[in-house]
């Protein structure tokens, strides 16, 4: 049914169940469209998936193969939203605080049910509050932004920018075999954008850089809730500069 993207009803049926139920037919009906439209809500009971660190813009490959897990991706889809959030496990949590709105680009359906999801990062988000799905987490959020600044402030910050972009091209450029083959499985640096504030996630190349850094988990976590460009591009040149081995 996924693969195909699309069914044919038997009309025959169809119309001795209209003829024969048609109270039954139409609460099914109902039931089905406030479903759906429950599922389509992107801020309440937004289905969440936990597993990895995943980051705005950037891809996340995910192969899928627990049923409550199928069962998500199949409601994602016929929902027509093609999004989920993802949160990494937490100590004494379900899952983080904090994570981020994925949206499935592509979908590989294999012969015995499993898949393979291609998606990509969207939003960040901070979890309200966390519930549960027939089987799956799911989670009342609401979305990050960035603090935005001007004058004097936007000035400071653009140079900060700047200055945390060249490091980031000699890490890339310059960096251990290792680094060297991680690029060579997650592409380029990215360009910089002309408006550093025009996201409210930020600068894409950020999340890049994080996402290829050899960071813990929970230290990716801590970059990633800031809402602060300021904080993020000062902590991206401490370890930039710690990895090429100078002073900050």
């Amino acid at each position: 049914y996924l693969k195909a993207g699309s069914y044919s009803p038997t009309v025959l049926l169809q119309d001795i169940m209209l003829a024969t139920f048609p109270a039954q037919l139409a609460e099914r009906r109902e039931l089905h469209r406030a479903e759906m439209a429950e599922l389509s809500n992107l801020t309440k009971n937004i289905p969440i998936f936990v597993c990895t660190m995943s980051f705005p813009g950037i891809p996340c490959p995910l192969h899928v193969f627990e049923p409550r897990y199928r069962l998500m991706i199949r409601r994602c889809q016929e929902t027509g939203t093609r999004r989920f959030g993802m949160c990494i496990y937490e100590n004494g949590k379900s899952f983080a605080d904090y994570g981020c709105m994925l949206e499935i680009r592509q979908i590989e359906l294999l012969a015995d049910g499993r898949s393979l999801v291609d998606t990509i990062g969207r939003r960040r988000f901070r979890v309200l509050s966390r519930g549960h799905r027939d089987g799956y987490n799911t989670a009342d959020i609401e979305y990050l932004e960035d603090r935005k600044v001007a004058g004097e402030e936007l000035q400071e910050l653009q140079c900060l920018h700047e200055n945390t972009y060249r490091l980031a091209q000699r890490f890339c450029e310059h960096g251990d075999l290792a680094s060297r083959h991680i690029l060579m499985q997650h592409g380029p640096l990215p360009e910089k954008e002309e408006d550093i504030q025009a996201s409210a996630d930020g600068p894409m190349w950020c999340w890049w850089l994080i996402s290829i850094l050899p960071l813990d988990p929970s230290y990716q976590l801590n970059l990633f809730s800031t809402t602060s460009l300021r904080a993020r591009l000062t902590q991206l040149q401490r370890i930039l500069a710690a990895l090429l081995q100078q002073p900050p």
